[in-house]
């Protein structure tokens, strides 16, 4: 996407932007253009650690929160709503008094609905419609505070999740059928790849024989979650790409849940990408525990990547393998 609906808004003279001050940029996603607006003016917040240190490198000024005041918020409308209710909210707050917040999203991700949520709510301009999404903006209003998030929730089992982390009602099925399918004890120094908010790491350390486990999570928000869930002194806790990530040493074993979704497109080389980054990460007696949608063809990554693989466990909609003897490869 390339943001062509913000770019025709500052071309057309549509869209009022402050000619001083900062311009938060809420979730960009990878392929959002930010080129129309002042680059110098910019703070983006970024949880999501692959695409917050490509925008760092790219110049970007990079933010873990926000920290207003903002004159103007950009928000990329999220698939979640309650994440879009959060963001929108968040980035109201934290404008300065004149401030503009900006939302752009498209048709699929919901960007109608919160259209006519808002109108119910504030003063919001016509929309710039163009490549099946609208762009609109609203003035600084402190009427939307009902819409921010609480920091945290609670899923089912009691864990402690939060809006729009992956699975945050409750423990993805794809995870718990990969815990119940673990064999009964496990290597002593162990990677959860993907974590995500940690239920998978509080059942790989029931196990006897683990003496550390390193939780590697890409979204910040969920990893931080995971602190607040796995309070045993052997977890350790990495917000890392696991496709960049590297251990300090080989592992003796990998537990894993890979994702498969870009938005909402299925991109199975997520999760070949995660094979991959698994087999080089392992000792040569180690051993990968993987679950995936029935659905996906890992197998053919697994027999790549593994000397021996095999299907362990699972049930109609999910496959749990199992893979030994890593090959090591040229990077």
């Amino acid at each position: 996407m390339t943001a062509p609906r913000l770019r025709l808004a500052l071309a057309e003279g549509a869209l009022p932007l402050p000619a001083a001050g900062r311009i938060a940029v809420f979730h960009p996603r990878a392929d959002l253009d930010l080129a129309a607006l002042p680059k110098d003016r910019l703070e983006v917040i970024q949880p999501l650690q692959p695409l917050h240190d490509d925008l760092a490198a790219q110049g970007y000024r990079m933010a873990s929160v926000a920290e207003g005041p903002y004159a103007a918020a950009l928000v990329v409308l999220p698939r979640a709503k309650a994440l879009a209710h959060a963001l929108v909210a968040e980035a109201a707050r934290t404008l300065e008094p004149g401030g503009l917040v900006i939302v752009d999203g498209q048709k699929t991700d919901g960007v109608e609905s919160l259209l006519r949520d808002l109108r119910r709510r504030v003063a919001v301009s016509a929309p710039v419609s163009k490549a099946h999404g609208k762009l609109f903006w609203f003035g600084a209003d402190d009427s939307l505070g009902d819409w921010a998030a609480p920091d945290r929730q609670t899923a089912e089992g009691g864990f402690v999740t939060a809006p729009g982390v992956f699975s945050a009602d409750a423990p993805d099925p794809g995870s718990q059928a990969l815990a119940a399918a673990l064999p009964a004890r496990l290597p002593s120094v162990m990677a959860d790849l993907g974590a995500g908010w940690g239920y998978l790491a509080t059942r790989v350390l029931e196990r006897p024989g683990v003496e550390r486990l390193h939780l590697v999570e890409a979204d910040r928000n969920a990893l931080d979650c995971a602190r607040v869930n796995v309070t045993d002194p052997r977890a350790v806790f990495h917000w890392a790409d696991v496709r960049r990530w590297r251990p300090d040493g080989p592992l003796g074993g990998i537990a894993m849940n890979p994702p498969f979704h870009t938005g909402r497109a299925a991109d199975p080389d997520l999760g070949r990408a995660f094979i991959a980054a698994a087999a080089g990460m392992l000792a040569p007696g180690g051993r990968l525990w993987l679950v995936a949608n029935r659905h996906l063809p890992y197998e053919a990554d697994l027999g790549r990547h593994f000397g021996t693989f095999r299907e362990i466990g699972g049930d109609p909609r999910y496959k749990v393998l199992e893979a030994a003897r890593p090959v090591r490869r040229a990077r």
